[in-house]
């Protein structure tokens, strides 16, 4: 029987087990595969931070002093008690990666991963990665332990699950390793990543005689033909308990999953759903419903993180309906029956504890121009609503789009002004504008990187409001405003929304 490794690289942050690698595992199990799961991230993560300080200025040294402390504060929940502390605790334990990493001309955080002169979107850096594997940060780490299971287990093929840029360069050096270690070994490339690379358009693959197969899309089906199964993977549950032996850098166990791929709504402008062609697919609610009570029966008290690009309201309605069930949250579009208070307050008590709203701009020229389907005073409802049932809101918003101006994020400005007292974390973002998307056409494009795998381009904004000009006005207005300003600064840094509901005073 084959066996098969998967691994989910360095670096991702570790707040919880990777979704995407449970669900291979699950399909597995369901069929019969042999397989083993290395989560490479948290174990490289902690490889660096297990290093003693030599030097360094005063912070570096406190920060090794405190950094066994700051680990159990973020994992016994002691530091969500206390905004600073955790912010301390999170600074610190940066400090120190940062600082273990620096000799190797690499930046290493919680949540990324840089490099002085390699660049993730460029396949010529990528493959530099894999021919020297021994200049990678973390190489001292992968290096002992992939030649450890390969001498206890001797895996037939190794599938990587490859979702951030944040961890290309780690894991060509793991593959280029592993082709050294064993020629034979059969190397399977899947994941966000590499979906956006493959469908992204003009894909020409410059990783052939080092990877063997690059899989776009969900992989389930390409990881049983693997094991050779011939049944297809119709229904399983993800495999989160080849992860029970790790200490994620949460207060409670985390299950991620994802009831659905792809975008119900599907109908926003420069969207890379679109753009890559991914339709969407999703469970049945009832189903849906079961695995979530199925994964959570062994563990009352953890914590479920709906993966969903937006949960679809026939799920929010299941949702509403079952009851009381594990703490959860997710994505949602704004949906009337969002605006409904009852609803809401039927979402609270099935165990809803924080909602991620999509509401990108204050603008209703913009939101039409974008397709969104957003009306804004059925989002303020939304936001009342939302928040009065004791539901946090985690509010996402897109600055620098081709319709926008200067005077459209003002409004946008006064939009969130106007209901601060019903959002309760902010992220905000510029716009990039993906590769190949329709609406590009219309516009004057260029390249803004000499990367050959770069997903997104430059553009001419069409009213001048270019990254620049956004840039400045989010540091010099938005941020300083000083009720945006409080709600700015309860963003938990680095974990950013997978920690916000630790933050919510719901479930702690």
């Amino acid at each position: 029987m084959t066996e098969i490794l998967l691994i989910h690289p360095p670096v991702s942050k570790p707040c919880e087990p990777p979704a995407g690698i449970a669900r291979l595992a699950g399909a597995l199990k369901a069929h019969g595969g042999n397989y083993r799961v290395i989560d490479a991230s948290i174990e490289g993560l902690r490889f660096l931070l297990s290093g003693r300080a030599e030097a360094g200025d005063t912070w570096t040294r406190r920060a090794y002093r405190h950094l066994e402390e700051n680990i159990s504060f973020l994992s016994n929940g002691g530091a969500f008690e206390n905004q600073g502390r955790y912010i301390r605790a999170v600074t610190e334990i940066n400090r120190v990666l940062a600082d273990r990493s620096a000799p190797r001309s690499s930046q290493v955080s919680l949540s990324n991963f840089t490099h002085a002169t390699l660049s993730p979107v460029k396949s010529s850096d990528l493959l530099r990665s894999a021919e020297v594997p021994e200049d990678n940060v973390f190489f001292p780490y992968f290096s002992g332990r992939l030649a450890a299971v390969f001498e206890r287990h001797a895996p037939d093929a190794v599938g990587f699950s490859l979702n951030y840029l944040s961890q290309a360069l780690t894991t060509f050096a793991m593959l280029g390793f592993l082709k050294k270690l064993d020629p034979s070994v059969k190397i399977i490339l899947g994941g966000g990543l590499v979906t956006s690379w493959v469908r992204g358009g003009g894909w020409r693959n410059p990783f052939a005689g080092l990877v063997d197969d690059l899989v776009a899309g969900p992989g389930e089906e390409a990881i049983l033909a693997l094991a050779g199964s011939e049944i297809s993977p119709d229904r399983f549950l993800p495999d989160y308990g080849v992860f029970r032996d790790y200490s994620y850098l949460s207060p409670r166990p985390v299950v991620p999953l994802s009831t659905s791929s792809g975008c119900y709504w599907g109908q926003c402008s420069f969207c890379p759903e679109r753009a890559e062609a991914n339709r969407f697919t999703g469970l049945p609610v009832e189903q849906a419903l079961d695995d979530m009570e199925a994964l959570t029966a062994g563990e009352p008290s953890c914590l479920i993180h709906i993966c969903d690009n937006a949960m679809s309201p026939s799920l929010l309605r299941g949702m509403a309906s079952r009851g009381r069930g594990s703490p959860w949250y997710g994505f949602a579009r704004i949906h009337p029956s969002l605006a409904d208070p009852d609803f809401c307050s039927a979402l609270r008590r099935s165990g809803c504890v924080m909602l991620k709203l999509g509401i990108e701009s204050g603008d209703q020229r913009v939101l039409d121009e974008l397709g969104k389907g957003i009306r804004l005073d059925n989002a303020a409802k939304v936001l009342r609503a939302v928040s009065g049932a004791g539901i946090a809101t985690y509010v996402y918003l897109l600055f620098g789009t081709p319709p926008e101006d200067e005077a459209a994020a003002c409004r946008t400005l006064e939009f969130i002004a106007g209901n601060r007292e019903y959002v309760d974390f902010l992220n905000l973002s510029i716009f990039n504008l993906p590769k190949n998307s329709p609406e590009a056409l219309c516009l004057n494009t260029f390249d803004f990187s000499e990367g050959d795998l770069s997903l997104y381009q430059g553009f001419v904004h069409p009213r001048g409001w270019d990254r620049k000009r956004v840039r400045r006005f989010l540091e010099k207005r938005f941020r300083r405003d000083p009720d945006i300003a409080r709600i700015v600064r309860r963003d938990p840094p680095s974990f950013t929304s997978n920690h916000a509901p630790f933050f919510t005073g719901n479930i702690l």
